[in-house]
C-alpha cells in the first residue's frame, strides 16, 4: 500500500493507541465496590479512587484520543 491511502499517520496510530489504553485503565480504576449479596451497601463504592481519581484518568484519555485524531502527521504534509 501507499502511504496516501492512510488517514493518519504512524504518530497518529501510536496516539490514539496510547490514548485507548489509558481510557481502559480509567474504567478498570471505576470499576468494584458492589456489595457481594446485592442487597448491603458497601460504601467502597464512593472512594476517592473511583469518584475523582478515574474520571480525571478517563477525561485524560478521551483528550488524547481527540489529540491523536486532530494531530497532522508530517508525512501527511510532505505527501503533499
Amino acid at each position: 500500500m501507499n502511504k496516501k491511502d492512510f488517514a493518519f499517520g504512524k504518530q497518529n496510530f501510536l496516539l490514539i493507541g496510547a490514548a485507548v489504553v489509558v481510557i481502559i485503565i480509567g474504567f478498570v480504576l471505576m470499576s468494584g465496590g458492589g456489595s457481594t449479596d446485592g442487597v448491603t451497601f458497601n460504601p467502597e463504592i464512593f472512594s476517592t479512587r473511583r469518584i475523582v481519581v478515574a474520571p480525571i484518568v478517563t477525561f485524560l484519555g478521551f483528550a488524547l484520543m481527540v489529540v491523536g485524531i486532530l494531530k497532522n502527521s508530517k508525512s501527511k504534509k510532505e505527501a503533499e
